[in-house]
């Protein structure tokens, strides 16, 4: 009887798996002709993140990636250099760590009570500069990363709903599925309201991924041991490496990564355009149904006050038309339908 029900499992799942490959061809086609770079972008990996965040709906995950593609065309973020962004990183409010999580993840730590300046446009430039790197920096068999998030010397003054929206809207609208997880260190009392405010701008995929994690809660280094390399984790998370952040150090790690960049978005990277589709899904989680939105609810994910596995300053439909100039003054213009 289990041989039979093995079967059968093993015969629905590799229908689903065909299905799922119709809709990537289907969203594939409906994209049309494409300049180099975008059909780069366009790989199965990339359409099947956004069909994973709209639930495998193809009109949506079709609108959702041409307003990317318009988006990418116009603002350049493959382009973005550190001598650009250089005075956003300053104070070590985000950077990209020198390693990765036990799952191969990239990790980011920001560090909101560090903020260094008020424009939004500069934040949001410097935000998408370490998206880009740490995709840069992924290694092939993984699409997301990770998100620490240490809340020490953050205050009121730190809170900006206008940044935190804008935040929300170039996470989820044009690096989809690219959040593996997010954890919230130690954010102090009165951010619980202000997360409350929060949560609405964001989609049931995006806040099922953010953990409170409290450093006095006696289940939390073991949460952090299943996630982290304890000798790799810095201390301010709770881990054993003392090395602070250096802005020169990092610096020079970045020049290093901005040679690497035209490569990366060159056709002869085959790890742009060819990862194995069953690689790709077997990195996202598809399992994110509404029942499971609601179940998550119910145990409480995403909500200050819980602990949950998953430092100091030293974070349509129709045609879409593309347009935009390239650093050689000239002009490309695609019309996708």
């Amino acid at each position: 009887m289990s041989s039979v029900n093995s079967a059968s499992n093993g015969s629905e799942k590799q229908s689903l798996f065909e299905e799922q490959r119709a809709k990537i061809g289907i969203v594939r086609a409906s994209l049309g002709s494409l300049p180099d770079k975008l059909s780069l972008y366009c790989s199965d990996a990339s359409i099947a993140r956004y069909l994973v965040a709209r639930n495998w709906n193809v009109k949506k995950a079709t609108k959702m990636l041409k307003e990317t593609l318009k988006w990418r065309l116009q603002y350049k973020p493959e382009e973005i250099r550190w001598e650009e962004v250089a005075n956003e990183a300053e104070t070590g409010k985000i950077y990209r760590t020198n390693y990765f999580d036990k799952y191969g993840r990239s990790i980011l730590v920001m560090r909101p009570g560090c903020q260094n300046t008020k424009s939004t446009k500069g934040q949001i430039r410097y935000l998408v500069y370490c998206m880009e790197n740490a995709i840069l920096n992924l290694p092939p068999e993984q699409e997301q990363m990770v998100w620490l998030i240490d809340f020490h010397g953050f205050n009121l003054s730190n809170i900006s709903v206008k940044v935190t929206k804008e935040t929300a809207h170039v996470l989820q609208d044009h690096y989809p599925e690219r959040l593996g997880l997010a954890i919230l260190y130690n954010p102090p009392k009165f951010f619980e309201s202000f997360w409350m405010v929060v949560k609405p701008f964001l989609e049931p995929k995006t806040y099922r991924k953010v953990k409170f994690v409290y450093s006095d809660d006696h289940s939390t280094k073991k949460i952090m041991e299943e996630l982290f390399n304890m000798d790799a984790l810095e201390c301010a998370f709770g881990g054993n490496n003392q090395v602070a952040f250096n802005i020169n150090d990092y610096a020079q790690r970045m020049r290093e990564d901005d040679k690497r960049m035209p490569l990366f978005w060159s056709q002869d990277n085959a790890s742009m355009s060819s990862k194995p589709f069953d690689m790709t899904m077997a990195v996202l989680d598809t399992g994110n149904s509404e029942s499971d939105s609601e179940q998550s609810d119910k145990e409480g994910e995403g909500k200050p006050g819980t602990h949950m596995p998953d430092s100091e300053c030293s974070p349509v439909d129709g045609s879409v038309e593309l347009t935009g100039s390239g650093r050689s003054g000239g002009s490309d213009q695609q019309s996708v339908q």
